[in-house]
């Protein structure tokens, strides 16, 4: 039977992929998709939950309700995992991230919340919802900084490298 990606049919190869090249492929993921699964936990135990999020970097930012499931879950414990893949059409295109950081919450006073603010897109939202675009959202903004990236790219065997990177914060 004749194969349309021969490659993926060899032997996984190992190679590393420079931190500089995996920070830009890892950039565009982020750049290129808008919904991600949020994992927390809570004294109810796991939640996914699927969130539209921006990007400044490789902090991941969204906005939530503050009496919600997933606010509750990071108040009683941070630390976060989140999942995000662009559309799979077969195992040559898949590529996704497991992103893994401390959710810090930023309410419409925090000082921090500036430095993010500019690069969320909140106008979309409230176009959608009808509301004022002079009126900025008070909402609190959920911002995770990434400590840690599980990059998945298959097309990253083509060129020798192993389809799963690994990133790290660097101090």
């Amino acid at each position: 039977m004749p194969l349309t990606n021969p490659w993926l049919s060899d032997p996984t190869p190992g190679g590393v992929l420079p931190r500089e090249r995996l920070e830009e492929r890892i950039l565009n993921l982020l750049s290129s998709q808008n919904m991600c699964v949020l994992a927390t936990t809570g004294p109810g135990g796991p939640l996914a939950t699927p969130v539209r999020y921006y990007h400044l970097g490789f902090a991941l930012m969204f906005t939530a309700a503050p009496r919600s499931p997933k606010m509750r879950n990071i108040a009683a414990d941070p630390r976060v995992s989140i999942g995000l893949f662009a559309p799979l059409a077969g195992l040559a295109s898949s590529r996704g991230a497991q992103i893994f950081g401390t959710a810090r919450v930023l309410g419409p006073h925090d000082p921090d919340r500036a430095g993010y603010w500019e690069a969320f897109r909140w106008e979309n939202e409230h176009a959608e919802r009808g509301r004022s675009l002079s009126e900025p959202p008070a909402d609190p903004l959920v911002v995770v900084d990434a400590d840690r990236i599980v990059y998945t790219e298959h097309w990253l065997r083509r060129d020798g490298y192993a389809p799963r990177q690994h990133w790290r914060v660097t101090a």
